[in-house]
């Protein structure tokens, strides 16, 4: 059986949801899921912002505007309040 990582299971599932881009800051916290992200550039198109708040409410506005889910990242530490 192939073992697979968090972060490649978590992103399998969110392209199982059709979900097309997603949006963050990176950090460290989110290394790990940086680089399954990377791994998977031709099929999720993560677009990164200058901050957590602005990737949120871009999700938001992608699932109002599609009617798909809309994804955000952000890594643990000070910031991690403005994405909710």
């Amino acid at each position: 059986m192939t073992k697979i990582n968090a972060a490649d299971a978590m992103l399998k599932v969110i392209e199982d949801w059709g979900v097309k881009n997603i949006y963050g800051l990176p950090g460290g916290s989110i290394d790990s899921t940086m680089n399954a992200l990377y791994n998977r550039k031709d099929t999720l198109n993560y677009i990164q912002v200058r901050h957590e708040e602005v990737g949120a409410l871009a999700a938001v506005g992608e699932a109002k505007v599609t009617g798909e889910i809309g994804v955000t990242f952000g890594s643990a530490g000070d910031q991690e309040p403005f994405i909710y």
